[in-house]
């Protein structure tokens, strides 16, 4: 078990994304299917990812707390980016990765973008969540519960 903690180093949001961005650019130069507005399309896809990253990051970052999966938080965000999801950096990586593919002609690996959003839930939201809950309590219920997870 030496290997187990450089390995989970390796098991974050950003390694995962570039895992499935890199099956979906391979799989788009074997099967190559184009989407007429494909790239204007991706472009639009990809900025607001970005967009929305980077305001969901200042906003925890104001609120001192943390954007790094599996640590605890110190402030419940719930305005901002975070009315509109309750992960909106996971959403803006499955947007990126949407328009990734659609970019490179991908339409046929489309398919990876749900495959990516249940990956992270079932491998970081189920554990933020719940500590998330058991640090805000009634406050987290609330906003679980006019809040989606994505969208």
């Amino acid at each position: 078990m030496r290997f187990a903690q450089p390995l989970r180093i390796l098991d974050l949001p950003p390694v995962w994304l570039g895992l499935f961005a890199g099956l979906g650019w391979g799989l788009a130069r074997a099967v190559p299917v184009p989407f007429g507005p494909g790239r204007v399309v991706g472009m639009v896809l990809i900025g607001l990812g970005l967009a929305l990253m980077a305001v969901a990051v200042a906003q925890m970052v104001a609120r001192h707390t943390t954007f790094i999966p599996r640590r605890d938080p110190a402030a419940l965000v719930t305005g901002g980016a975070f009315a509109l999801s309750r992960n909106p950096i996971y959403l803006a990586d499955a947007l990126i990765l949407a328009g990734l593919l659609l970019w490179w002609d991908g339409l046929a690996a489309i398919w990876l973008v749900p495959g990516f959003m249940a990956l992270i839930a079932r491998r970081f939201i189920a554990g933020e969540e719940a500590r998330i809950r058991a640090r805000f309590g009634a406050d987290w219920q609330r906003y679980a519960a006019r809040t989606r997870r994505w969208l």
